[in-house]
């Protein structure tokens, strides 16, 4: 035996065409979702003056069109997770699937510090500058996994959630107190700069912990697709209320799971902004429950068919990270252009939006309507070629599209 899995037989097989449908349907709502927050980030008039979520500076528009791209990347990583245990459904061996997500997982944590920060957020190869985020974090997910999966699926489950709702028990550890050994604590558990060099800052953007837990807890999620339709859907619609219900009384409580806790404001819709205003970087506890949560929900209706309306989402959910490596050259190559028209020159889009120092023009950007604007833009001038790469990787079984 290799493990407690059950594969399912070929009628279930059969049987489990539409559930996969919705878990790529799901991926495809989080990827167009994920192409706002980088259209705000380049086109926003406010981008590189204040936060969003800043309470004291925001206004309710906003700050929602910030929030709500907080679903992205933890139901991304969440799904990754899924992904890899469905392989084992579809004829893998624990042994093949562990070198595919060894590989793969090295691959993305590749793409991450070449593709992604030089020709997505930078524009540059002056590597005196590496910021990593949600690629870095997913594969050495997937590294670590890779060890997991020779695990029952049980224990790789528990220790997604015990790293979920364990993590945030050491925030009080800080890289200064371990010595020499701080900077491998700042990879795991603080974002923040790394000085590998004089001159040269390696910044994390996303530690790993708990990212890791995010992937594994995901693995473990895809043993309901195994179950018969209507009793899965029952667990994935319970699991989703109970992790919804779950942030919102420890939030409440303001005790644990979240660095900062929520206060009363001004009026009512801010005090509900400060209630959903979790901490991301690293993700608490709290903002992954708030996220996850309601996206089990939502995919326990999607599972049940894909409505014409929704099915062009199928297209990004299918070829999500071919999407994700070509919408950001795409995004920043349009405010480049964009800022070339209005101004004439457009050095500050020649690093990250993030990078600070960066002399930007003081009527640089638009507000939210223009930011909208180019985001539909973007979705549908993509929509085509991921079409057309979803197609090939249907019609043909090369090894390496599965990379892609």
């Amino acid at each position: 035996m290799e493990s407690d899995l059950q594969i399912p037989s070929e009628h279930e097989q059969t049987l489990t065409a539409p559930r996969l449908e919705s878990i790529d349907l799901l991926r495809g709502l989080i990827m167009v979702l994920m192409a706002l927050d980088h259209v705000r980030d380049f086109f926003s008039n406010v981008a590189n003056t204040f936060d969003p979520l800043d309470l004291n500076k925001t206004y309710a528009a906003l700050f929602m069109t910030r929030w709500i791209t907080h679903f992205c990347a933890p139901v991304f990583t969440f799904l990754a997770g899924t992904g890899a245990f469905l392989a084992l459904t579809r004829g893998k061996s624990k042994t093949e699937l562990s070198w595919f997500l060894l590989t793969r997982g090295l691959w993305l944590a590749l793409l991450e510090v070449t593709w992604v920060r030089c020709l997505g957020w930078s524009f540059n190869f002056d590597y005196h500058s590496v910021g990593v985020g949600t690629l870095w974090s997913i594969g050495w997910g997937m590294v670590v996994l890779a060890g997991l999966v020779f695990l029952p699926t049980w224990a790789v489950g528990a220790f997604g959630i015990l790293m979920i709702a364990g993590h945030n028990a050491l925030d009080w550890v800080r890289p200064e107190s371990l010595g020499s050994f701080g900077w491998l604590w700042t990879v795991l558990h603080v974002s923040g700069p790394l000085h590998p060099a004089p001159g040269f800052v390696f910044s994390i953007g996303y530690p790993l912990i708990p990212w890791m837990g995010v992937v594994a807890a995901g693995y473990a999620f895809g043993t309901l697709f195994v179950r018969e339709p209507n009793e899965r859907r029952k667990w994935i619609l319970g699991l989703g209320i109970g992790m919804t219900v779950l942030f919102v009384l420890l939030r409440f409580s303001n005790l644990y799971g979240n660095p900062r806790p929520w206060s009363l404001q001004n009026n009512l819709l801010f005090t509900i902004f400060s209630f959903i205003d979790v901490h991301k970087y690293p993700p608490s506890l709290l903002y992954l429950l708030m996220t996850l949560g309601p996206a089990l929900i939502v995919l326990s209706f999607l599972d049940r068919g894909t409505p014409r309306l929704l099915r062009p989402f199928l297209v990004f959910g299918r070829v999500p990270l071919f999407y994700y490596l070509l919408h950001l050259p795409l995004i920043h190559g349009l405010a480049l252009a964009v800022a070339y028209f209005r101004f004439g020159h457009a050095e500050w889009l020649y690093g990250s939006p993030f990078t600070p120092g960066l002399l930007v023009p003081p009527n640089n950007g638009f507000g939210l309507p223009v930011v909208y604007l180019v985001w539909i833009l973007v979705v549908l001038s993509l929509y085509p070629v991921c079409r057309w790469f979803a197609d090939v990787k249907r019609r043909r079984r090369e090894a390496w599209l599965s990379y892609l």
